[in-house]
C-alpha cells in the first residue's frame, strides 16, 4: 500500500494530487492500494482520500504502507522512518504557495543527504522515484537526542560548505 499524506495546514500540495492522478491514468499503480490524507488539497479522482486523519488510524496506515509519500514536514518524515517505512518526500513551495517560505526544501534535503529518505522537487519525477524505491535500500533512522537541534546543525553545517 501506498501512503499520501500531505499534512493538515491550510496550505493546498494539489500538484501533488495531480500528479498521483496523472500517474493512475499511465497505469503506473498496478496492484497498489493508494490511500491519500490530502488535508487541504482537492481530492483525488481515483483514490480514497481523508481530510484529516486521527493519530490513531494515521500511525495504523503507516504501518500498512510500504512506501510513503509525504510533504517535507518533520512529523510526517519521522514517524514514517520510526516505522522504517520507504519515504519519497516532496517540499513544500512558496512559488506554489504551499508554504510562507521553503524551510521544508532544507528539512527534506537533510534527510536525504544523510540516506534515509528519497526526495522529490519536481512532481514529474514521482513515477521514476516511485519504480526506483522499491529496490532502494536506506539507513535506518534512529532518533539520538533532540532532532530540532541535529537538522539544524545539519544545515548549518551544510551551508557552511
Amino acid at each position: 500500500m501506498i501512503l499520501v499524506t500531505l499534512g493538515t495546514q491550510k496550505f493546498k500540495m494539489n500538484r501533488v494530487i495531480s500528479a498521483i492522478d496523472k500517474l493512475y491514468e499511465k497505469k503506473v499503480f498496478k496492484k497498489e492500494e493508494v490511500i491519500i490524507q490530502n488535508g487541504y488539497s482537492k481530492e483525488s479522482l481515483y483514490f480514497n482520500c481523508y481530510k484529516m486523519l486521527g493519530r490513531e488510524k494515521f500511525d495504523e496506515l503507516i504501518e500498512k504502507a510500504d512506501i510513503i509519500i509525504c510533504h517535507g514536514g518533520t512529523s510526517s518524515i519521522i514517524s514514517s522512518l520510526k516505522k522504517q517505512k520507504k519515504v519519497i518526500a516532496i517540499p513544500r513551495d512558496v512559488k506554489f504557495n504551499e508554504h510562507v517560505d521553503n524551510h521544508q526544501f532544507e528539512i527534506v534535503s537533510v534527510f536525504h543527504d544523510q540516506g534515509y529518505i528519497e526526495m522529490v522537487t519536481d512532481v514529474k519525477e514521482l513515477g521514476k522515484k516511485l519504480e526506483e524505491i522499491k529496490g532502494k535500500k536506506f539507513k535506518v533512522y534512529e532518533q539520538k537526542g533532540d532532532l530540532a537541534r541535529h537538522i539544524v546543525k545539519e544545515i548549518v553545517l551544510k551551508g557552511s560548505h
